[in-house]
């Protein structure tokens, strides 16, 4: 075929690019998406952890790959608890086995595959195993009816709070969260219009959770909003913390005389690394306080389905957030999560199971990746040494690092880091000279995120500015998660040595 030759006048690319402009002009003036007509709430929502620092991350990295001026030649990605993109993470071979079985069948005839992964009767049987596990965790039975699965954990906290929206602009629904708290639950309580009230977790004390900073909270927001529910982080994320047993009664004798729906996010419940710290459930506590805590009936809540608008008696309880993505097995991609409502009051449990199913159900991958980190193989079944290995090498790399971490981050002048106790990331405070403070805001930018740039272009080290996560006025911090393998998290807490004596000298 010939090449279809035409001639232009000499100002022709002049009049294509007017030609370009007019068509965009008309193309805004006639379109019904414009950024003046987009939502509000969806402008004003911020999820800074995938943020600027993460893109400018990706955009060094191609930089990397050819001639460049950076004085390191990789970006260390300590932002986000993403187990096997920090490189330091192998697949759990009994789940993977597990996923296998049930997307294709036709494996399991295999006389290499593992007899007992051959057992299982199936994806229906996903929420008894659940039912199990948490029976078998609490010492309380836990009925499969009460069990919800989604595709992730974060699926199932936007849809439980999505229930206590009461759509009223001049007093919208009032959540409690922590401060500091990852930002799906800021993003979300924006996305959905409500009212987001602070409590500041006591970093002094190991950012533990104190009753008097919760009634301030929930006194000075009454004027704002309707306070109807209260998150809890536990172990904590950003922060680390893992909450004991008494402190978390407390939580719910709180919540109990605000008439507050407890929204329990457990996802870190396995990982656990100070000697002497263990994890406690809040529906463990629940139980263990005894009446009238572990079966009484709320106040009048209001809630707004797709479908009608409902006064309903809500029964109290909490609802607890468990995940594939997150804990040592991190699965993270798989979607896999599920919550447990308790106490729910019949009617609304109708009301909740109708608005479910007008969502799509969780995916299948998901589904079965959750069976089998619930539901492990049991000591004396062929798969059992393996995953049994498997899982203490995982365990004990993480308690390493999450020692190594915070003593390495104390050991830097200005830099104060709590001992992570369990989760995945560390959040240390950095002091920031005054006159940097005053250069970052005449930049329009929070101080620890101009640090958080400077650093990244420094050093390659990508982490997340504490201004993310919200913190106490007049502190700044950084998250990082502990994943990388150990000699990077050594190389990157020297870097930032490095890097944080040098912002010091330049700026003070």
């Amino acid at each position: 075929m010939q090449a279809i030759k035409c001639r232009l006048p000499i100002n022709s690319s002049r009049l294509v690019t007017t030609a370009g402009v007019i068509i965009r002009r008309e193309h805004k003036e006639y379109s019904s998406l414009t950024i003046e007509k987009l939502n509000t709430l969806v402008k004003e929502l911020e999820y800074a952890v995938r943020g600027p620092i993460l893109i400018r991350a990706g955009e060094i990295e191609k930089q990397l790959k050819g001639n460049h001026n950076f004085p390191f030649d990789r970006v260390i990605r300590a932002n986000i608890g993403n187990c096997h993109a920090s490189g330091n993470h192998v697949h759990i071979t009994y789940i993977r086995q597990f996923v296998a079985g049930c997307t294709y069948p036709e494996v399991m005839k295999s006389p290499d595959f593992p007899s007992d992964i051959k057992k299982t009767q199936g994806i229906i049987t996903i929420r008894e195993d659940i039912a199990n596990y948490i029976q078998q965790r609490d010492g309380y039975p836990s009925d499969p009816n009460n069990i919800y699965l989604c595709n992730g954990a974060s699926d199932g906290i936007k849809t439980i709070i999505k229930l206590l929206m009461n759509h009223n602009p001049k007093k919208p629904s009032g959540i409690m969260i922590p401060v500091p708290h990852i930002p799906l639950y800021s993003a979300t309580l924006s996305e959905y219009g409500a009212h987001q009230i602070d409590y500041y977790l006591d970093e002094d004390n190991n950012w533990a959770l104190n009753i008097d900073e919760l009634e301030r909270g929930l006194n000075e927001s009454k004027d704002r909003s309707a306070p109807c529910g209260i998150v809890i982080i536990n172990p904590g994320n950003p922060t680390g913390q893992v909450l004991s047993s008494e402190n978390i009664k407390n939580v719910i004798r709180f919540a109990h005389k605000h008439q507050l729906f407890i929204l329990a996010d457990e996802v870190y419940q396995e990982n656990v690394y100070l000697p002497g710290s263990k994890f406690f459930s809040f529906k463990q506590a629940l139980m263990d306080l005894g009446a009238p805590y572990n079966h009484m009936e709320m106040g009048i809540e209001y809630l707004i389905f797709c479908f009608s608008i409902s006064i309903f008696v809500f029964s109290y309880l909490p609802a607890s957030f468990h995940s594939a993505s997150k804990g040592w097995h991190g699965e993270c991609g798989s979607r896999g999560g599920y919550y447990e409502l308790i106490n729910v009051d019949k009617d609304v449990k109708v009301q909740v199971n109708k608005f479910i199913s007008a969502y799509l159900c969780s995916t299948t991958w998901g589904q079965a990746v959750m069976a089998a980190i619930i539901n492990p193989p049991k000591e004396g079944e062929p798969s059992y040494e393996l995953y049994k290995q498997e899982r203490l090498t995982v365990v004990n790399r993480l308690k390493e690092k999450a020692d190594l971490v915070s003593r390495l981050f104390n050991s830097v002048e200005d830099v104060r880091c709590n001992a992570i106790i369990g989760a995945m990331y560390a959040f240390p405070r950095i002091e920031i000279p005054k006159k940097a403070i005053e250069y970052a805001k005449s930049k329009n930018m929070a101080p620890d995120a101009f640090y958080c740039f400077r650093l990244l272009e420094k050093t390659g080290i990508c982490v997340v500015p504490g201004s993310a996560f919200k913190q106490r006025p007049g502190t700044h911090h950084l998250r990082t998660t502990i994943l990388p393998p150990v000699d990077q998290m050594k190389d990157m807490v020297e870097r930032f040595r490095t890097f944080h004596v040098s912002f010091l000298r330049e700026w003070k």
